[in-house]
């Protein structure tokens, strides 16, 4: 049995920069030719200067949270699309609401891989429980198994009593779906005196996946890996069985930066996921996800060579009200700019009945009284509120991705 998908995985880091260097110019080119939004955002851009992830950070970010205006602005898709709706396969709803595009192409979303990661092969039949109703859930499960050779039983959400006498009398193998619904079924069927130990295996995404319910599921007999996908990207990273982080899809470049702003951050940091996808139908460029994750080090020791993260690590969009004003992460960066002594920073939000207070933390090295006081004043402009400045050495601030720390109670 084969242990990888294909020879991306495996390929060295001179081929996969080389590769890079390739399809960059040629995506970037296309955004800018064949959307109204990159033509704008990306006007003064020489598509040939940007061949790797270190020529992208100079690219500006596109924030998912701009999304919703973009598309009121610009229906139904904002600008962002390549492909005309008349071309398209599907159009999508997300929460928001907003609108995705689905192309042609076969496992558009590039979700067989993480199948495969998952040990999903030809011919194991799955139970795909990812909503199809307007939502791209079970569009995504179903295209890819599709590629991948297996049958699927579109089951969708709910319905868990049909779907356990689905899985009793078709044992599909094989499971799609959040972990949550997963832990449900097996818990159920075995209330219910149903059979359900024809699932063996499992490719869980869309919530939480903590320890403890991943060794109550495989405790359950399954054996559950997670992906990391979102309906505008597609997959951005999977597990591989050696459960050693996430590894980042072949068609996803992926960027962590310091939330609120472009600026990549060194590995191992927390920051935002933002990722550029090479999509000809929807060719997006730096496109912040709102999540945060960190690199990992080293390779995966299953053999793939491609870059690893830690997998989701909570909200990046920290934006907070202090005093009735909104308070963002760029602005925490903008405050950072203004002294090059800064090398991080990171403002904490306290108050009791009402009375909010705001206390930002730099790591400096070195520095006084003079440099407090100037960073403070720079606190007053850029958010038009005092606050108290404490000067600290660096690599003390935690590594956790917070920019913002509000530490108010709301009970």
């Amino acid at each position: 049995m084969a242990d990888h998908y294909d020879a991306l995985e495996t390929r060295s880091a001179d081929e996969r920069a080389a590769s890079l260097a390739q399809c960059l110019p040629a995506q970037i080119a296309h955004a800018k030719t064949n959307t109204a939004y990159f033509a704008r955002a990306l006007a003064d851009v020489d598509a040939n200067t940007v061949r790797s992830r270190t020529d992208l950070a100079r690219l500006p970010v596109l924030r998912k949270s701009d999304l919703i205006e973009l598309q009121q602005k610009m229906p139904p898709f904002g600008g962002l699309n390549a492909t005309p709706l008349s071309d398209l396969a599907r159009v999508l709803i997300s929460p928001g609401p907003i609108f995705e595009p689905e192309g042609h192409s076969a496992d558009y979303y590039r979700f067989a891989r993480a199948l495969f990661g998952a040990g999903f092969r030809r011919g194991d039949l799955v139970i795909n429980t990812f909503a199809y109703h307007l939502t791209p859930g079970g569009w995504i499960g179903q295209s890819a198994a599709e590629a991948l050779g297996c049958p699927v039983i579109p089951a969708g959400v709910g319905n868990t009593e049909q779907q356990l006498d689905a899985i009793a009398a078709l044992k599909p193998v094989a499971y799609v779906g959040t972990p949550a619904f997963l832990k449900t079924l097996l818990e159920k069927g075995a209330e219910a005196g149903t059979d359900v130990s024809s699932l063996t295996k499992a490719l869980v995404s869309g919530g939480a996946l903590p320890p403890s319910l991943r060794a109550e599921i495989e405790a359950l007999g399954v054996s559950c890996a997670q992906a990391y996908a979102t309906a505008d990207l597609g997959l951005i990273a999977y597990e591989s069985p050696a459960r050693q982080g996430m590894i980042a899809d072949e068609g996803a470049i992926i960027e962590i930066v310091r939330p609120g702003t472009g600026d990549p951050v060194p590995d191992g940091e927390v920051g935002e996921v933002v990722v550029t996808v090479l999509n000809p139908d929807y060719p997006l460029v730096r496109f912040a996800t709102g999540d945060l994750s960190a690199v990992l080090a080293g390779e995966s020791p299953c053999g793939r060579t491609n870059l690893r993260i830690k997998g989701w690590m909570g909200r990046a969009d920290q934006t907070t009200k202090v005093k009735g004003m909104f308070v963002h992460p760029s602005q925490v960066a903008a405050i950072a700019a203004r002294h090059k002594e800064i090398a991080r920073a990171r403002l904490t939000v306290t108050g009791e009945k009402g009375v909010d207070a705001m206390a930002l933390s730099v790591e400096v090295s070195g520095g006084g009284e003079a440099l407090r006081v100037r960073i403070a004043e720079s606190l007053q402009a850029v958010t038009k509120m005092r606050g108290g400045v404490t000067l600290v050495a660096p690599g003390s601030l935690p590594n956790d991705g917070k920019v913002i720390d509000d530490q108010r109670s709301y009970e």
